[in-house]
């Protein structure tokens, strides 16, 4: 085999594996490190790289983040809803920890 038949695996949409990470997730809630693991891993070997993946794991936590930003911006509090919205990242963040790592994991196994 030369080096020109070698294809790179294929690669799912990231929508597909989103939600892949997404319903792992919620089926396997009572693993606490473990079930984020294996759902980080198998959503970020589906999405076919470690950046991919992480992306895909990062997305929830800066959506919740802007999210709750929007809505107390909307109620005339934005710096409540700055400090507010960080703060909910941030332990989206760090409870997600085992996620971000599975996911990076499963992108290097896909590479």
């Amino acid at each position: 085999m030369s080096a020109t038949d070698r294809r790179s695996p294929p690669q799912s949409s990231l929508l597909a594996a989103g939600a892949t990470m997404l319903g792992l997730s919620l089926l396997l809630f009572w693993l606490p490190i473990l079930g984020p693991a294996i759902a980080g891993g198998v959503g970020g070997r589906m999405a076919g790289s470690p950046a991919r993946g992480v992306l895909l794991a990062l997305l929830p936590a800066v959506a919740v983040g802007i999210l709750i930003v929007l809505v107390l911006g909307a109620f005339d509090l934005p710096v409540l809803g700055a400090v507010a919205g960080l703060g909910v990242a941030v332990v989206v963040l760090v409870q997600d920890l085992p996620l971000l790592i599975g996911a990076a994991v499963g992108g290097m196994s896909a590479e």
